[in-house]
């Protein structure tokens, strides 16, 4: 082989690798991505049954029902839309009907969302932000709650 030759298949190699090794990333990746959807977008059927997304609105009024042990029901809306949501587990200590919360999980062939994770708020203040742009575009929400964390400079008293 001439030198010419093994330059170009150093090249050719170097090229094959990266290529290989960015679609390995790029598969692995997609595995684990969550995507975001309001009620009205899972209403449309934009999202079917047996894909992981983050479900965000608002938790309906009068809909929580709690089952046997941990099992609990609620509705989550966005006014245009209400999603019925199944979630075993213990729910944040935050979590109450008017709440804004972002739940983890798939929606099932009949139609309701079995929740493998529910976030909740942080404080009075807090909306999480894809829930709270979400709202402010369908033109719902316009509270003055802040969609970031809040952040203290205060010192923690010693101890």
């Amino acid at each position: 082989m001439t030198r010419k030759q093994r330059r170009g298949t150093l090249i050719a190699v170097i090229v094959g690798s990266l290529s290989v090794a960015m679609l390995l990333v790029l598969f692995a990746l997609r595995s684990g991505v969550d995507y975001f959807y309001m009620p009205s977008r899972v209403a449309a059927h934009e999202v079917g049954p047996g894909v992981s997304f983050r479900l965000g609105g608002l938790v309906a009024a009068g809909s929580v029902k709690r089952g046997q042990g941990t099992t609990v029901s609620f509705v989550v809306t966005d006014s245009a839309a209400s999603v019925a949501v199944i979630y075993d587990g213990i729910l944040p200590e935050l979590f109450r009907e008017g709440q804004g919360i972002i739940a983890v999980g798939m929606l099932q062939s009949d139609g309701r969302f079995r929740a493998s994770s529910v976030l909740a708020k942080h404080d009075e203040n807090y909306m999480p932000p894809e829930v709270a742009k979400a709202l402010k575009e369908q033109g719902v929400w316009q509270g003055t709650a802040k969609s970031d964390p809040v952040v203290s400079n205060k010192k923690p008293p010693p101890n």
